[in-house]
Parts: C-alpha cells; sequence; structure tokens
C-alpha cells in the first residue's frame, strides 16, 4: 500500500524548510532512514531520512521549494501501484510546480487551488527567485500582502511590481516610516533615514562607469550557487558587518595553568569521566563563569533594543563537513566542569552528523570560535547577530619574558581576540572583559572550584 512521507518537524522553531537537492528519483528503491534529500532550515542543513521502505512512485516537490514541516514530500509504494486517491492529477505536485514557473513569466492569474495533499497553507511562502531579487533591490517581501503565484507565493513578478511601485527602503527606513518624494541616496537608490528626514536633497550625481570588457581566464573553471550552510553563514556574515560597529581588541593569558589542568585531568582515573576535557573546554568554562560579571556581553542587540540574560546561552563555532555550525550550551554557568564538557561533545558529535535539532543551533547569548588547533595566533571573530561579542581563541605560542631574578625565559601564551559590537560595548569595557577572562584561565583551577 502506498505511503506518504512527509517533512519532519525538525525542531519547535522551524515552521518549513527548503529541499536543497534531491538524493532519490522516481523509481528508486528507498530503505527505511535512507536519505531522500537534504534540507535548509534558517539555521542549518539537515538531511530528511525514509519512514517508509518501497519504491518512489511521486516526488511532490521540486529543489528549492520552500515545504512546510509535516506536509508531504514523497509517495513510496510498489511499482505501478495506483496513488491517484493521494494525488488527484489536476492538483499534482507537477502541476504546481509548472504552474509556478509559468506564473514566473505570465500575465497574472487567478492562483490555483491548494493540492489536497497539503497539510499547511503555504501563504507567505517566497520563491527563491523572488528572494533573491527582493534582497538585491531592498524590497521587503512581507510588504507584499499576498503573492500571485500557486497557493499565494510571492513570486519574481510580485517583486517587480513592488519594484515598479515606488523606491526600496533601508530597514532603518521601513521602521521609521514616512514616505520619500524621490530616489534615495542608500546602496542601489535605497531610501534611508536621512532622504526621510530631508527630502528635497537632491540626488547625489553619480559618474558614468566606463565599460571594460570582461577579461579571459585561461583553463577550466567551475560555477555553482551556494546553498545549504554556506548560503546561511554568507548571509550572516554580511549582515552582521553591516548591522554592526565591530571592534577586535587582541591579548594573550598566561598558559601554564590551564596545560598543567589539561594534563591532570587527562592522566586522572578513568572513573571520574574527566579524561576527554580539552583546552577548549577549559577555555570556554572560564568565559561562562567571567560573563555574569558584565551583563552587556551576555546580551542580543536588536531593533535598537539591548536585552540583557541573566543565564549564559554558551555558543561555540563546530566545523562540520556541511560547514559552520553553532551549538548551544544552554545554562553553561550552572554546569560543572564535567557536565559542561559532556555537553559540549555531544553537541558536537552530533552537529558533525547532520542530527542536531535546529533549536540547539539558535538562542546562543555570546560565542567562542576556537581555531587555535590550525596554528592561527590572532584573528577577527565576525560577530553572530543579534548577540553584541564574541571571543576568537587562538593557539598557544612561546613568548620571551623577563624573570623576577632579570633571566629571560620563556612561557607558553594563549591568544584571545575579543571582537565587540561597539554601539552598546565601549573599548575600554572590552578591556576589563579580557582582563578578568585572563585572570579565570591563568587560575583555572581555582575558577572550577569557585
Amino acid at each position: 500500500m502506498a505511503t506518504i512521507v512527509v517533512m519532519p518537524q525538525l525542531g519547535n522553531s522551524v515552521e518549513s524548510c527548503i529541499i536543497v537537492e534531491w538524493q532519490v528519483s522516481v523509481g528508486d528503491t528507498v530503505a527505511v532512514d535512507q536519505t531522500l534529500c537534504s534540507i535548509e532550515t534558517d539555521k542549518s542543513t539537515m538531511e530528511v531520512p525514509s519512514t517508509d521502505a518501497g519504491t518512489v512512485l511521486k516526488i511532490l516537490w521540486e529543489e528549492g521549494d520552500e515545504v512546510p514541516v509535516k506536509d508531504p514530500l514523497i509517495i513510496v509504494g510498489e511499482p505501478g501501484e495506483d496513488i491517484s486517491a493521494l494525488v488527484p492529477a489536476d492538483d499534482s505536485a507537477d502541476e504546481a510546480g509548472a504552474a509556478e514557473a509559468a506564473a514566473e513569466s505570465a500575465p497574472a492569474q487567478e492562483a490555483a487551488p491548494a493540492p489536497s495533499f497539503a497539510t499547511t497553507a503555504a501563504t507567505g511562502a517566497v520563491s527563491p527567485r523572488a528572494r533573491a531579487l527582493a534582497g538585491s533591490k531592498g524590497i521587503d517581501t512581507a510588504a507584499i500582502a499576498e503573492g500571485s503565484g500557486p497557493h499565494g507565493r510571492v513570486i519574481e513578478r510580485d517583486v517587480q511590481a513592488a519594484i515598479a511601485a515606488g523606491p526600496a527602503y533601508t530597514s532603518a527606513a521601513q521602521a521609521q516610516g514616512g514616505v520619500a518624494t524621490g530616489e534615495g541616496t542608500g546602496i542601489g537608490g535605497r531610501v534611508t533615514t536621512a532622504d526621510l528626514a530631508n527630502p528635497t536633497a537632491p540626488a547625489p550625481v553619480v559618474a558614468t562607469a566606463v565599460a571594460i570588457p570582461a577579461a579571459e581566464f585561461p583553463g577550466a573553471s567551475t560555477s555553482e550557487k551556494l546553498k545549504g550552510v554556506r548560503k546561511v553563514v554568507a548571509s550572516r556574515m554580511m549582515a552582521s558587518l553591516q548591522e554592526s560597529a565591530q571592534l577586535t581588541l587582541n591579548t594573550t593569558a598566561n598558559a601554564a595553568g590551564i596545560l598543567a589542568m589539561r594534563k591532570k585531568v587527562k592522566n586522572s582515573d578513568e572513573a571520574l569521566g574527566l579524561n576527554k576535557i580539552t583546552l577548549n573546554d577549559l577555555v570556554c568554562f572560564a568565559v561562562s563563569r567571567t560573563l555574569p560579571k558584565y551583563p552587556v556581553f551576555n546580551a542580543h542587540l536588536e531593533d535598537g533594543t539591548l536585552t540583557k540574560f541573566e543565564q549564559v546561552h554558551l555558543g561555540f563555532a563546530a566545523d562540520t563537513p556541511r560547514g559552520l555550525l553553532v551549538p548551544v550550551i544552554r545554562s553553561a554557568q550552572a554546569l560543572s566542569l564535567k557536565q559542561f564538557s559532556a555537553q559540549a561533545k555531544s553537541l558536537a558529535a552530533d552537529a558533525i552528523a547532520g542530527t542536531i535539532s535546529p533549536d540547539l543551533l539558535g538562542g546562543g547569548t555570546f560565542t567562542v570560535s576556537n581555531i587555535g588547533s590550525f596554528g592561527i595566533e590572532t584573528f577577527t571573530p565576525v560577530i553572530n547577530r543579534p548577540q553584541t561579542a564574541i571571543l576568537g581563541v587562538g593557539t598557544i605560542t612561546p613568548r620571551p619574558v623577563v624573570k623576577a631574578d632579570g633571566e629571560i625565559g620563556v612561557e607558553q601564551r594563549i591568544n584571545l581576540s575579543l571582537t565587540i559590537d561597539h554601539q552598546v560595548i565601549d573599548g575600554a569595557d572590552g578591556a576589563r572583559f579580557l582582563k578578568d577572562l585572563v585572570v579565570a584561565i591563568e587560575n583555572i583551577d581555582v575558577t572550577v572550584l569557585a
């Protein structure tokens, strides 16, 4: 008997997912837990396993489609089995896909009714082409009441109509309200808050660019659209740099204490469960104990509102086969070193395996990024918005030091790079935070007991 495999609920905060790539085709035989496709949420990419075994009789969505959770993805069953009762011919996913493709290039017409297999309305969805065009022109797709695509989906033609209806606004100008009387002075002609405050200001003089023929590049090359985690990271990093005033402070800490602590726990009795504690665990543990003293570092800045958090939800950058992910350790300030390390290992393993819940990739209040294992001494970590700061951890390097007796010696120092949002954190506050963190790291044995 034919069965429907649905889009799984991958987290309480996930309402829909975009299909990145299908791993099966119609006619393929699939087993339970076999990967059907990779999908993209607003935080990461995941794999969807099959919940039934059989032959793929129909694929209901195309790559790039945004699918509500618990809506059908594919139909599996016996070869040649009649599935008309599950997908009526006049409402099939193939026709829905064709309708959207036609709608992108044809005059507006009444949208087709939602497929009978849909369990959630698709109103408010935006096609990939429409989203890309809106992003490049500064158009807020949420302001488009209802799209003209199938099931009310916003498609490229809707965005083009919004562009023709008037100038695009920056996010700050949208929040302020008001109507511009001419073209904006922002990037791409966007209307800025300055344009709203001075509507009669003349448009800037734009120099005419001289066309230069594109250079030819000998040899083979490949081009591909960004997708999956890389697409998510690209969007977030650009937004972070555009929306915050980032300043990085660098310092070092004497690593003798943390190296001794690591050696001690590594050689401890296995029954204690401390052997797998890493240097990064110790640094992050010190961070979790320092942050409560500096609430503005353990905070979010959104739309001009600063929200400080009592508990430390510590994110840590994880290098995975799918790209950069940031799992979050909840209430890190309340965990013992053993508990902290165990949670970090579990989250990292799930992130690398691609099984981590999207709910565990969001809600962080501060992030630590450690690339010291690659030999990097200092770097400029980019703030994980809407957080207000991020700590970068570099490698441990030998540094010359003058001993008490005047002799020159060598000291192992761990490198720390703190990026702050200068909108709400002053440089002096960043220096104080680093000073206290250095003390916590250099006296990690006391920090653990405190």
